[in-house]
């Protein structure tokens, strides 16, 4: 094996930010579980950072109804660390409950009671499946899904707000899309699109449209390749180039007599946060755009960590480090595969990446990002755009201030801070925060 193989599978790799174990060249692969959470604000599992994050992704929901504190906390402490099975028995325990309750209470006329439970439940039912992925052919990623997606219409047939299910035409197939109506005048209003990331279905974005809504906007959600039933039921895996997706998207929007085309704005949340520059660099139709959290290359961390195994760290290119990873397959996926064993946040990002990305090893996961890069493009956004950045961000930190200084549009850069716990991921536990600086903003680029 040669010294940069050594040294960079004994120095381990950082993906998306989640794990790094420091060493020297000597050093013998640590395999011990990695904990890496900030305590201050992750209450819960502390001995597991990507269940304490998907559990306070749970609880966030509770913002809109989506999730109750006592249901969340009394899951939570039936479950063990690092064991997916008990993960998904427990949460689709407490979600058949909620359906059931729901279930009961529309039968007695208390429909009021009804949207509440079957809107938890559809909560309950997405963490459910949310550690199934590993295994593409699971039944229960399927049965999960859609106890989600029925619990979640059942609710928006009784909720105020006017959801339309609308399907989107996409090359040879359709995409699955919510229109949410800010009333019922069927006048043009300005329309935010709001896009999930590397693992969100479009149900969970209910709170978003809820804001969006409220502030005077129709709210269109959608999922794209590789995401919620375009990755479940059509096996569409994600694309580099989004613009691709998002045209389409835009031309069933502007055709919407509902729809005022010279106000349009696009939210991108986690993975969105490329996806949305992305098509906002190719599609002027597109007139403010928020990047949350923004992704100027989605290689950038594993570039930046291979590098430091290579003798002359300064002068390796990102190409040198997809060259090296192509050309050294074998061992880093049975390095990967090792760390995997024991880390849950690493066992996750990999399962993940080869289910949404149809690719059979995590070393394929890696080589995928190569064109999943806003370089040589995001000069070409002319959107005002809204650049965020958590300063505790655990998924994707450290490239808000690139993507910002590459840009030649109009520009905003908001730094979130843990003084009120709003520094993680697209402010992940501190909604309020969230809605109040990314939808005043686009109020005034926008004016509902």
């Amino acid at each position: 094996m040669s010294f940069p193989v050594r040294y960079l599978l004994a120095c381990g790799v950082i993906f998306f930010g989640l794990l790094f174990l420091s060493c020297s060249v000597a050093d013998e692969i640590s395999l011990q579980p990695v904990i890496n959470v900030n305590t201050t604000c992750s209450p819960f599992m502390v001995d597991d950072p990507e269940f304490d994050f998907e559990l306070k992704r749970t609880l966030s929901s509770m913002y809109s109804g989506g999730s109750d504190l006592g249901e969340v906390i009394a899951t939570a402490s039936r479950i063990k660390p690092l064991n997916y099975e008990n993960w998904y028995a427990e949460w689709t325990k407490t979600a058949d409950h909620f359906k059931k309750v729901g279930d009961t209470a529309y039968e007695q006329g208390h429909l009021v009671s009804a949207h509440d439970a079957w809107l938890r439940a559809q909560t309950y039912y997405r963490t459910a499946e949310f550690f199934l992925h590993r295994n593409p052919d699971d039944p229960r990623i399927l049965t999960s899904w859609k106890n989600s997606v029925d619990t979640f219409r059942a609710a928006m047939e009784l909720d105020p707000v006017h959801m339309e299910i609308v399907e989107i035409p996409y090359e040879n197939t359709t995409l699955p899309g919510y229109f949410y109506s800010a009333d019922d005048s069927g006048e043009k209003k300005p329309l935010l699109i709001i896009q999930t990331g590397y693992d969100g279905t479009q149900e969970e974005l209910y709170s978003n449209a809820l804001e969006g809504v409220k502030r005077g906007y129709n709210v269109l959600t959608f999922e794209g390749p590789g995401q919620g039933e375009v990755i479940r039921v059509q096996k569409i895996p994600f694309r580099y180039d989004w613009e691709k997706v998002v045209g389409p998207v835009l031309d069933y929007a502007t055709s919407r007599p509902d729809v005022d085309s010279e106000r349009i704005g696009m939210w991108g949340i986690s993975m969105g946060g490329y996806f949305v520059p992305r098509a906002a660099a190719f599609d002027n139709r597109i007139h403010a755009i928020i990047a949350d959290s923004a992704i100027y290359d989605m290689a950038n961390e594993q570039v930046s960590q291979f590098r430091m195994g290579f003798p002359d760290p300064q002068n390796v290119t990102r190409e040198d480090v997809f060259d090296f990873i192509r050309e050294n397959k074998d061992y880093v996926n049975e390095d990967m595969y090792a760390r995997m064993k024991n880390s849950t946040s690493m066992d996750w990002t990999m399962t993940q990446g080869m289910y949404v990305f149809d690719v059979p090893t995590p070393a394929d996961v890696m080589l995928i990002y190569e064109p999943y890069t806003l370089e040589g493009v995001i000069e070409n956004i002319t959107a005002a755009t809204l650049v965020c950045d958590g300063i505790s961000d655990s998924k994707i930190g450290g490239q808000a201030q690139i993507f910002y200084e590459a840009l030649k549009c109009p520009k905003t850069y908001l730094v979130f801070t843990d003084e009120f716990c709003a520094g993680e991921h697209c402010q992940l536990g501190a909604s309020g925060i969230s809605y109040q600086e990314k939808l005043d903003w686009l109020d005034d680029q926008l004016h509902p």
